[in-house]
């Protein structure tokens, strides 16, 4: 996520078995002016919040006792991309940060230009995305943003674009019964999806901007659920805050008390 780095570089490792299965050519890296708009300008300081982090197969095998040991209380772990793609590293993530004690979720990169949402929401349970009441395990999250392989808005209407997202987090809402956090930038949201304010009401927002303040939000929101600020830092991966206590975590993790 801010995906140079944990999209571009490890997952265009499968882009030429993406290609040929699409019929295209195989994609190039894509500049950094398309991939980090909106997030450009790292926070001098972690903002206020409960301390975080998500990783992605770039990490590889991550120190989860020393994240722990210097403050790291929540993560969300790559899981899957698209109805192609399983993180490597998933297994040493994943149950290493729940290990150590950390509330933890696992995330979906959208390929909105494969397969449908609803396709790739059920790819996601089945490869590392489901849910579980046991305090410690955040909703699944959906990783919506701009498109390392081509066109920003993958190639969809902004119409289109909702009706993806709407079927993706449904079927996962179905498979679940939790509704998936979403993870975007405002400028991406608003060009991609019009701005649209309706899965607010639902859905926890995770928002991406790398600045000393959190910005304007996506329509709806009235406030975020995490804020990822920095692409590097005290933890390994991407820096992120709960906009909250620990106990309001819990709270999220177990969809009211456990």
């Amino acid at each position: 996520m801010n995906r140079l780095r944990a999209i571009a570089g490890p997952l265009l490792a499968t882009a030429t078995l993406v290609a040929a299965t699409l019929g295209v050519a195989t994609p190039a890296a894509a500049a950094p002016t398309t991939a980090t708009r909106d997030v450009v300008t790292p926070a001098a300081a972690a903002p206020a919040g409960l301390p975080g982090m998500d990783v992605s197969s770039y990490q590889g095998t991550v120190n989860w006792s020393g994240a722990w040991n210097n403050g790291a209380r929540f993560a969300y772990v790559k899981a899957t991309e698209g109805t192609y793609y399983t993180n490597p590293s998933f297994a040493q993530q994943y149950n290493g940060s729940y290990t150590v004690g950390m509330i933890r979720g696992s995330y979906h990169f959208a390929r909105p230009d494969t397969t449908t949402g609803a396709a790739q929401a059920n790819y996601f349970v089945d490869h590392g995305g489901g849910w579980s009441k046991d305090g410690r395990t955040l909703p699944g999250a959906l990783d919506i943003e701009y498109n390392p392989y081509g066109a920003t808005c993958y190639g969809l209407s902004q119409s289109a674009m909702r009706t993806w997202i709407a079927s993706f987090v449904n079927q996962y809402q179905a498979r679940t019964g939790r509704w998936a956090t979403i993870y975007t930038t405002t400028d991406w949201w608003t060009t991609c999806t019009g701005n649209y304010s309706g899965f607010a009401a639902t859905n926890p927002l995770w928002l991406a901007r790398y600045a000393g303040t959190v910005g304007a939000l996506p329509a709806g929101w009235s406030t975020y659920s995490f804020w990822q600020w920095a692409s590097s830092g005290t933890f390994p991966g991407d820096q992120n805050v709960w906009n909250g206590t620990l106990d309001r975590l819990r709270v999220l993790a177990c969809n009211g008390p456990c």
